[in-house]
């Protein structure tokens, strides 16, 4: 969802007055909750046939389409994709215009999604964040940058605080090491993020572990393979004082997951080791400030949850080429803000 801030602020400034409604799944609660400049109300979205991401429910759909339509929105915009699935949805909400993205089938006459009021052919070239603000110049709002934003709340800076002191965490003195993602097929193996860790150690930097409960296992793993103190924040960070423990770090060190968007989003300089991902399309645009490594076996990218091909695309990326990459952005004084 941080990828869509960009055009949510493009819709904002270019509609100061308008009333603007989140759909999305449960989770998006809390990002509309977050972004409350942007978004003013938010409505779950139950599933749809077609849509894996969270299984649909016949009653709840009608009940979700009911109260969309009793909204009578201006405006519907399709940020959900190429619309091969969602422009349906959208096309059946009532709104008065419909926007959003045509599949790149669709010209050709392959593909049967329903043609929306006002599209463009989906950019399957460009990153996230340009597709949407691509989309939102074709409605006629003005570009106000491709960067991104994470806002941070009193409770978000209470319990990083809470915590740094708990553990004397000095701004600007440690590195973030995230080695977590949803799917397994995402994670760069463990023993190496341990690795790196022991070099960011002995570099003077202290050791901070973030990571979910789930991922407690991980943790013990990374334990085992450091040998040498660190501090376990996993399970202890809600996302906001996650992104202000981030925004306070020297350094974090992640794979190409919703972490790494909150250390682009907060200008945290950081490494990202890509594996299986679209990198060109997921990865943070600032590549200076955050370095992405990543391979490309043919079979890249991916959408397998455990890879069965010998994960190529992360062994192929070493210990030493991460730490080469800190090492370059430890010698750049630090100016980011959090």
């Amino acid at each position: 969802m941080l990828c869509a801030v960009p055009a949510l602020r493009a819709l904002r400034r270019g509609e100061p007055q308008a009333r603007i409604t989140l759909i999305g799944l449960p989770w998006a609660k809390a990002f509309a909750e977050r972004f409350s400049d942007y978004v003013d109300d938010f409505i779950e979205f139950p599933g749809a046939p077609g849509l894996v991401e969270q299984p649909h429910d016949v009653e709840r759909l009608a009940a979700f389409v009911a109260e969309c339509r009793s909204r009578r929105f201006d405006l519907a915009i399709q940020l959900h994709g190429s619309g091969a699935q969602s422009n349906a949805i959208v096309a059946g909400l009532g709104a008065a215009s419909t926007a959003g993205f045509a599949p790149d089938a669709f010209a050709a006459g392959e593909h049967a999604a329903p043609r929306l009021d006002r599209t463009i052919a989906w950019p399957s070239a460009l990153p996230e964040i340009a597709r949407y603000t691509k989309l939102m110049r074709r409605l006629g709002y003005d570009d106000w940058g491709d960067y991104l934003e994470f806002p941070l709340g009193g409770l978000d800076y209470t319990i990083c605080r809470v915590l740094c002191e708990q553990h004397d965490l000095r701004p600007r003195e440690y590195a973030v090491v995230h080695p977590g993602a949803r799917m397994q097929s995402r994670r760069w193996p463990v023993a190496r993020f341990a690795g790196v860790a022991r070099a960011l150690a002995e570099r003077g930097l202290r050791i901070v572990l973030t990571g979910t409960r789930g991922e407690a296992a991980l943790a013990d793993a990374f334990a085992a393979q450091l040998g040498a103190p660190f501090v376990d924040l996993c399970g202890r960070t809600p996302l906001g004082a996650l992104g202000a423990l981030i925004g306070r770090s020297r350094l974090v060190v992640c794979n190409d997951t919703g972490v790494s968007h909150v250390a682009a989003a907060l200008g945290a300089p950081s490494v990202v080791i890509a594996c299986g991902s679209d990198a060109a399309r997921w990865a943070p645009l600032d590549r200076e400030r955050h370095r992405v490594l990543a391979d490309y076996p043919p079979c890249r990218p991916c959408m397998f949850e455990t890879c069965p091909y010998d994960h190529a695309c992360a062994n192929a990326i070493g210990v030493e080429d991460v730490v080469r990459r800190a090492d370059a952005l430890l010698a750049v004084e630090p100016h980011h803000v959090a």
